[in-house]
């Protein structure tokens, strides 16, 4: 599919989508428990590939039209699959259920798109066989698909932390109801330990205390800084009450943000609802849009983010922590005055694509003033003259969006192909556009 947007102008009020990192946990957190409600959750192509495997784990997942999810779970023992499962383009799903593949005592093999078999799980395939486990790449090339026979019963591990911070993740989520537990050392700098903190919010939700070791707790990061996590076995996923809420997701809320600060119309706003506090990094981009010179307010208590139109100026930009803020800040940039730099953004080239070089190509199609280097990206905005142009999706929900948004101020129309893959992260972003007064149109290839 194809989508077309037209310069527009954008007013009203909208409501972020439920986050996708802390549904992913949370659903197989309740896999890992006797059963769970899961109230907020987000329904997208991601996270149904975490319910099929809770499934083939042997839990059961219960959908409503309108209702929350009901979880039947496997308790700690998963069962070995009777078939192969398949995580189709999420990374996400492969890497935690990876590890929860580790508890069965049986092989289970997972695979998914074309995208997702060219995604490195190397390290976490090495933590696992480090632990006893057979964790195998069927290609040897740490890529899926993954052949996994535990089972694991625990134990010490080292492993990298500036790869993906959902190795961490996935061994922390199954160490729990290891027989000993896992220590983990990590072996390099952790990036991105704001989604690290999610996984431990998550599993203290469930019951389960998990802790890093050495943190400096720096910029309210409590797994900044981390040597090493710890999280002791025989525990049980217990959520108080039987259920749990999902936050909304500050990822999909920056593309909204975004449109506000800039193609607000003139006196009105954009007023983003479900903003509530929680770990989630990605909750920077306020932050960063008032670096830039954005009129933005938070009202936390209210869980509500307000943003006008602004004469945004660049700003430096790192993202070591925040690797799914790159493409918004990047297209920020290709409307502010001046520079933004995006520092320490290797790691975000090990995404669905790599999101480094994708938004320097496509920013440059539109007319954006673009330095590329392998971990940075500059987008001279004082050299940047956007107009419309067909540009490539990628593939990536976060490429789409980001793509999306800076064509609210391009001059003619924007065509993104690929557009359908929204349905990742934010299956109703152009409805909402389109609530927003986005003048926007989709269509089927030709």
């Amino acid at each position: 599919m194809n989508a077309e947007v037209t310069p527009s102008v954008v007013e009203g009020r909208v409501r972020a989508p439920p986050s996708k990192s802390y549904t992913h946990r949370a659903i197989l957190a309740a896999g890992y428990s006797d059963g769970a409600t899961v109230h907020g959750f987000l329904d997208s192509a991601d996270t149904q590939a975490t319910m099929r495997a809770v499934e083939a784990f042997g839990g059961q997942v219960d959908r409503t039209d309108e209702g929350p999810l009901s979880i039947d779970g496997f308790a700690g023992e998963p069962a070995v699959p009777a078939d192969v499962i398949d995580c189709a383009n999420s990374g996400t799903t492969t890497r935690l259920v990876t590890a929860a593949a580790a508890l069965a005592d049986g092989i289970t093999v997972l695979t998914g798109d074309e995208s997702l078999r060219s995604r490195p799980h190397g390290p976490l395939l090495d933590a696992l066989s480090d632990l006893g486990v057979r964790a195998e790449s069927t290609r040897a090339n740490g890529q899926a698909p993954l052949a996994i026979k535990g089972p694991l019963a625990g134990g010490e591990v080292s492993i990298p932390g500036d790869v993906s911070s959902q190795y961490i993740s996935a061994l922390l989520m199954a160490g729990a109801v290891t027989a000993d537990g896992i220590e983990i050392e990590l072996t390099t700098e952790l990036k991105s330990a704001p989604y690290v903190d999610i996984t431990l919010e998550v599993l203290a939700d469930f019951g389960i205390t998990a802790e890093p070791i050495g943190a400096t707790g720096a910029g309210g990061v409590r797994s900044a800084g981390a040597d090493g996590f710890s999280v002791a076995g025989g525990q049980a996923y217990e959520p108080a009450g039987g259920s749990y809420h999902v936050p909304g997701d500050f990822s999909s809320m920056s593309y909204l943000l975004a449109a506000g600060a800039i193609a607000a119309a003139p006196d009105q706003a954009v007023i983003v609802e479900g903003a509530y506090p929680s770990a989630q990094g990605d909750s920077a981009i306020v932050e960063i849009l008032e670096r830039m010179g954005a009129s933005i307010s938070w009202d936390r208590e209210a869980g509500e983010i307000t943003i006008e139109r602004s004469s945004l100026s660049g700003t430096t930009v790192d993202v070591g922590n925040t690797p799914d803020l790159l493409p918004t800040i990047a297209a920020l940039g290709a409307v502010a005055d001046g520079e933004t730099v995006i520092e320490n953004c290797a790691h975000v080239r090990l995404k669905e694509t790599d999101r480094v070089a994708a938004m320097a190509t496509e920013l440059e199609r539109m007319g954006a003033s673009v330095t590329e280097t392998e971990d940075s990206l500059t987008i001279h905005g004082g050299e940047s003259d956007l107009h419309g142009a067909t540009v490539d999706g990628y593939h990536d929900h976060r490429i789409i969006m980001s793509l999306a948004i800076a064509g609210l101020v391009a001059t003619g129309p924007t065509t993104i192909t690929g557009a359908e893959h929204v349905d990742v992260s934010f299956p109703a972003f152009f409805a909402v556009l389109e609530d927003l007064g986005v003048d926007v149109s989709q269509s089927t290839y030709a």
